[in-house]
């Protein structure tokens, strides 16, 4: 997970589907996974019971799942599209968790820009630059 302050970017559109995502989470997995725990649980001996373990281990990622969710829209930064003017890449408006994209940072329309990639250095042009909700 990234740090505590680091801001996530995202539209509008993502923030909402992050909050659908948590609340099909926790309104429909995780009860889901709750009954399925229970009815392990009725099956006997817990130190054997395949169900009970898969169903324990799908409630941790659940969990994990969750918390993630959570941590993102805690540091959502959300973007309103049709305020930007679609002319540069702008700082904290794209993602920055790849060189690549860390590169576009500032850059214009015409642009080129030299990336050191795991495969080595790596030249690309910016031929236009959108913002997609």
């Amino acid at each position: 997970m990234a740090t505590q302050d680091e801001r996530v970017p995202m539209t509008t559109r993502g923030y909402q589907s992050l909050m659908d995502e948590l609340k099909r989470l926790k309104s429909v997995e995780r009860p889901r996974n709750v009954r399925e725990i229970e009815e392990a649980r009725g099956h006997g001996d817990l130190s054997e019971n395949a169900e009970f373990h898969a169903a324990k281990e799908r409630q941790s990622l659940l969990d994990i799942q969750i918390r993630e969710i959570e941590d993102r829209l805690a540091r959502a930064q959300v973007i309103d599209i049709s305020t930007l003017s679609g002319d540069r890449v702008k700082n904290g408006k794209i993602s920055i968790s790849s060189p690549v994209a860390r590169a576009l940072i500032g850059k214009s329309e015409g642009d080129e820009v030299q990336v050191q990639t795991p495969t080595g250095v790596r030249s690309f042009e910016i031929l236009s630059v959108e913002y997609i909700d």
